[in-house]
């Protein structure tokens, strides 16, 4: 990852910044004249092309599918935004836009490219704000808080994140509020605050508990249980509490399952780490066997990461027969 791709607290990602959308964007663009007459119809579709292309995105990676979906947004949503259409139907389109520019912002940030992402998911903020959607926004300020931990600029990624979640508290959806609390308990994991840690991870699991198995239709009501599980696990993993660590991974993989290839792969990467650290080498082992398995044909700056980070821990391991298929598994996929 390029750190200098990403700008840091005092430019763009600035909540200063972030609090200034056009409140008046979407009247202003309202009831105009325009090539094109746009309705509810044509806000469907941008909904249904967004997750059509997520879907795609989730089980193969970022990397299959980006230039479809910029295509889609330069085109023919472009076209509809130019259109004319009431305020209503103008505010509906701008959240959809807002969630299919979040949806590229995170195809972005999974091929690697870390300042494109941000500047989609700044974009997908102000037009959520703009429609008056505060779930929207509120998942665009995560991916910029999650997108900042990964990059190491941590004070920033704890501003991002608290607003996240405030702006969270705001809405009666228990899988957005597990969704954005264990955000903020990674950020604050990341910054050594463990109180402030375990006090999130507690209230996301009690939201999450609460809530509906069954995805909703909102990005936010896409976090699944097995999301939460990982994300809980990893937490745990920042902490120093491998024991649980591994226990919320298995929870993932065993019990909610994944079944996106991409996602799963990483959760299996993840396990292995985990299992690694607390000495259990033949599981790691095993363990990233079947992550191997599980992330061919996956396009994804996670999976390579996945491969590298093993890669680089192999040589410090008894050559046994397990150890060196491993090797030459990753060797062949390089």
């Amino acid at each position: 990852m390029d750190r200098r791709q990403f700008l840091t607290a005092s430019a763009a990602v600035g909540l200063a910044a972030l609090d200034l959308p056009d409140a008046e964007a979407v009247t202003r663009r309202s009831n105009r004249p325009g090539p094109v007459a746009v309705g509810r119809g044509e806000v469907a579709a941008v909904r249904t092309m967004t997750t059509t292309l997520g879907d795609a995105a989730s089980e193969l990676g970022g990397g299959h599918a980006r230039h479809l979906a910029v295509r889609y947004l330069t085109v023919d949503v472009k076209r509809w935004l130019d259109g004319r259409y009431t305020d209503v139907v103008g505010c509906e389109l701008f959240a959809a836009t807002s969630e299919l520019v979040h949806l590229i912002g995170w195809m972005a940030r999974d091929e690697g490219n870390q300042g494109l992402s941000q500047k989609y998911n700044l974009h997908s903020f102000r037009l959520a704000a703009e429609a008056g959607e505060n779930e929207l926004a509120a998942t665009a300020l995560r991916g910029l808080a999650d997108q900042a931990i990964d990059l190491g600029h941590i004070p920033t990624a704890v501003r991002l994140a608290e607003a996240c979640e405030q702006r969270g508290r705001k809405l009666n959806n228990p899988k957005a509020l597990a969704y954005y609390r264990n955000t903020y308990a990674r950020a604050a994991a990341a910054d050594g605050d463990r109180t402030t840690a375990a006090k999130l991870l507690s209230f996301a699991q009690t939201a999450i508990e609460n809530a509906p198995a069954k995805p909703g239709q909102s990005w936010a009501s896409h976090y699944s249980h097995g999301r939460w599980a990982h994300e809980s696990g990893m937490i745990h993993a920042t902490m120093g509490d491998l024991a649980a660590a591994e226990e919320h991974l298995h929870l993932a993989l065993d019990i909610h399952g994944l079944g996106r290839k991409r996602t799963r792969a990483i959760v299996l990467a993840d396990l292995g780490h985990v299992q690694l650290k607390r000495g259990n080498t033949a599981q790691a082992l095993a363990t990233w066997n079947d992550f191997l398995d599980c992330a061919e044909g996956v396009q994804s700056v996670r999976i390579n990461d996945g491969l590298t980070n093993i890669a680089a821990r192999l040589p410090s391991f008894p050559n046994s027969p397990t150890t060196q298929e491993l090797r030459q598994r990753i060797t062949a996929r390089a």
